[in-house]
């Protein structure tokens, strides 16, 4: 029997892909790493494997196509290129390696202290823009707002952002010694550097204007991601948080299940997405009806890396008018895709279907009829391009604005 799931990117911190075999949501067809992307060379197969894709193409696929002509590029170019001329960038053919390799599910771990920096230096150094809960930097009580000025008696004045992160990580169980800036004070700390999981959700309490906003970094729709989501914003209303911000951006995907349980939170009834396929049923994915902020203020951040399930949720948001889009039109993926284990060890991914937001919006372009295009996306409620290098901070700055206005 197989699972519904969703695919997604991870922030720049770390290179992750999700991957079970059922129904999942792609995010760009670029986000597939490039040491993977490099093993997509012609492979000669069997006829017993050919026919057994094409078989699946056929049945599967969510617009008929021509089998033969399909079949004779197999023959001649090998399945990855047959695949690959569907003009559908998210359909594959994974040869046995690519796909074990999938299966051996990359965590979201990265080597070090565990803390986000600034994408660009400040003068004395580099700002730490989040630690990760249960990270070295988290026992040693760094903080949000601290300026790292020092590794090992080197300063990061006039280094780049890689120079400086190359002198603050290294192999785990290593120390390393940092100088901290945290406003007038001065610090000195030592950490053991560790393997680090990266969270997918995270969360801190931001004030404006007197008014408390419960920030929350979204950044995949991985197992269990729901659940720890909902821990998080359950820990900013024990805070006294008033609204909440939920960031979106450059998150490209994951389970469906996730999607579901993540729109769940903030709504308590309704259709969250419906999907439909040539040989799929349609299927329409309800609220869970356990919503802990079903009429808190919330605003959505995304971009154009706001992508697949992370739009079923932007949809869901905003058709049932619960929160504020703010940002710039999202990826535009309205398809979803099959993995299907096949002979020889290989597996292939083919687009089986399209999704549509509870108020029926496809978001992509092409259609049945054409090839599998991205489409203009969801349009935000309040359009806000961020400046580049200044870590989103202009959409975050219109999203408080907005929500202090609702706040009662």
């Amino acid at each position: 029997m197989s699972s519904q799931s969703l695919r997604k990117l991870p922030r720049a911190v770390a290179v992750v892909l999700v991957l079970a075999v059922g129904l999942w949501f792609g995010g760009h067809p670029s986000w597939l790493p490039s040491p993977l992307r490099s093993v997509f060379v012609s492979q000669s197969a069997n006829q017993q494997l050919t026919d057994q894709v094409m078989g699946l193409i056929s049945k599967d696929y969510f617009r008929k196509l021509d089998i033969k002509t399909l079949e004779d590029r197999a023959t001649q170019q090998g399945l990855e290129a047959a695949v690959s001329s569907l003009d559908d960038p998210y359909s594959h053919y994974y040869p046995p390696s690519l796909y074990h390799s999938f299966q051996n599910a990359l965590t979201p771990q990265v080597i070090g202290i565990g803390v986000e920096v600034g994408s660009e230096p400040v003068r004395a150094g580099v700002e730490i823009e989040e630690v990760f809960q249960g990270s070295p930097a988290a026992k040693a009580g760094l903080q949000h707002g601290d300026i790292i000025t020092a590794v090992n008696g080197t300063p990061l004045a006039g280094k780049s952002l890689t120079q400086s992160s190359k002198l603050i990580t290294g192999a785990a169980g290593t120390s390393v010694r940092l100088a901290i800036t945290r406003g007038k004070r001065k610090l000195d700390v030592k950490i053991t550097r560790a393997d680090v999981v990266v969270p997918v959700a995270s969360s801190r309490l931001l004030t404006y204007k007197g008014k408390r906003i419960g920030y929350l970094a979204f950044s995949q729709f991985a197992q269990n991601s729901a659940a720890e989501l909902r821990s998080q914003v359950r820990a900013m209303l024990r805070q006294g948080a008033q609204a909440l911000i939920l960031d979106l951006r450059d998150n490209g995907g994951g389970y469906v299940t996730q999607a579901i349980g993540v729109a769940s939170i903030f709504i308590k009834s309704g259709t969250i997405v419906t999907t439909r396929g040539r040989s799929q049923p349609t299927t329409v994915y309800t609220a869970l009806g356990d919503a802990i902020a079903p009429k808190i203020p919330l605003a959505v951040l995304v971009n154009r890396g706001t992508a697949s399930s992370a739009e079923i949720v932007t949809g869901a948001l905003k058709d049932h008018h619960r929160a504020t889009v703010i940002g710039t039109n999202t990826y535009g993926k309205g398809v979803f895709q099959e993995i299907q284990p096949v002979e020889g060890g290989g597996a292939l991914d083919i687009t089986v279907g399209e999704y549509f937001t509870p108020d029926g919006q496809n978001l992509a372009a092409g259609g049945v009829k054409g090839g599998v295009k991205e489409g203009k996306g969801i349009e935000p409620n309040i359009y806000v391009r961020d400046k580049p290098n200044d870590r989103g901070r202009q959409a975050l700055d219109v999203a408080e604005q907005t929500l202090a206005k609702q706040i009662k």
